[in-house]
């Protein structure tokens, strides 16, 4: 199943029965199946569709990620029917209040995390000895969090203490392999404020979006995580679910950098924000397909593993009345 990225300015896209067929300057210009889509992102300046486009699209199960022209920020995400399976939810719910059970899911999400930043810099230590220094130090200080996530009776809180020393650190290792053109010093967003930073917001806001979807098909609430705990207007288990795959995101990013498929003419600065121009972003998205889909399978089993230790708990909770609905 594909990707329709939607990223040209004055492009419409007008419903045509199980295909989007796509307008330039009110000339058709091609048409897609919809039975080939799995997500849709649209970006382009102007790009105008009706609420029918979105219906037809949710009516197939194709997610939609609504991103601002310029920016790469996220809008708005548009889902396929909801899961009926009310006691997956339930059971999710009462997974939240539990105190040991996020504890001991924040644990495994922290330890895969800091595993994978330590394979991604020790890579880098290999083909860069010349960075030899800031990245050992930067090894040594996630071994430390490492060992530090073998003892007993770690708190949600101080989980979260250690996930941030140990990106203190990668992030310290990560700034040694990038061109220092770039200015990369350290992760920073809303806005990023340079090359790599706007890099690393649009593959971890893709993510995001994977997540959101591979959890709404799963029958799972998106709002309701464990490690980030829910709050208003965000989708906390798609930020559970993508934070081991960070590192991965970041080993990206750096091989884009470094393989010179983004440079610096790919980018421009705006009121102190860095935004990727259009021709970057055609590299980017491009790029980005070839290299999810492992990640994205991650998404959709951690997911249904998920629903599958909740369902069991979940039928439990459910009403037994036969009411009939109208």
């Amino acid at each position: 199943m594909a990707t329709l990225l939607l990223d040209r300015a004055q492009l419409e896209i007008r419903a045509d029965g199980d295909a989007l067929a796509l307008y330039e300057n009110g000339v058709r210009s091609s048409t897609v199946p919809l039975q080939l889509l799995e997500r849709v992102v649209i970006q382009g300046a102007r790009t105008v569709l009706d609420s029918g486009v979105l219906l037809r699209l949710a009516e197939a199960g194709i997610a939609t990620l609504l991103l601002s022209p310029r920016a790469s920020r996220r809008v708005a995400i548009v889902l396929g029917p909801a899961h009926n399976d009310a006691g997956i939810r339930l059971a999710q719910a009462s997974r939240v209040m539990d105190g040991g059970w996020c504890a001991a899911w924040s644990r495994d999400i922290v330890r895969a995390k800091v595993m994978h930043q330590r394979r991604l810099l020790e890579s880098a230590l290999e083909q860069r000895p010349d960075a030899r220094k800031p990245l050992t130090d930067a090894l040594a200080s996630l071994e430390r969090v490492a060992e530090a996530l073998a003892a007993a009776g770690l708190t949600v809180d101080s989980l979260r203490g250690l996930e941030g020393s140990a990106a203190r650190a990668h992030f310290h290792g990560l700034a040694s392999l990038m061109p220092p053109a770039l200015g990369f010093t350290g992760r920073n967003r809303r806005p990023p404020r340079d090359p790599v930073n706007a890099c690393l917001s649009l593959a971890y806001t893709l993510l995001h979006f994977d997540a959101v979807r591979a959890a709404h098909v799963a029958g799972l609430d998106p709002l309701l995580g464990f490690y980030h705990r829910p709050a208003f207007g965000r989708e906390s288990l798609a930020s559970d679910l993508i934070e081991p795959l960070r590192p991965r995101a970041d080993e990206w990013v750096w091989h884009m950098v470094r393989d010179r498929e983004l440079r610096e003419d790919h980018f421009t600065r705006d009121k102190g924000a860095c935004l990727l121009g259009k021709a970057g972003r055609g590299r980017f998205y491009a790029a980005w397909e070839r290299a999810v889909p492992p990640l994205r399978r991650w998404l959709r089993r951690r997911a249904a593993a998920l629903t599958a230790g909740l369902r069991r708990q979940g039928d439990a909770l459910l009403g037994n009345d036969e009411e009939e609905v109208f």
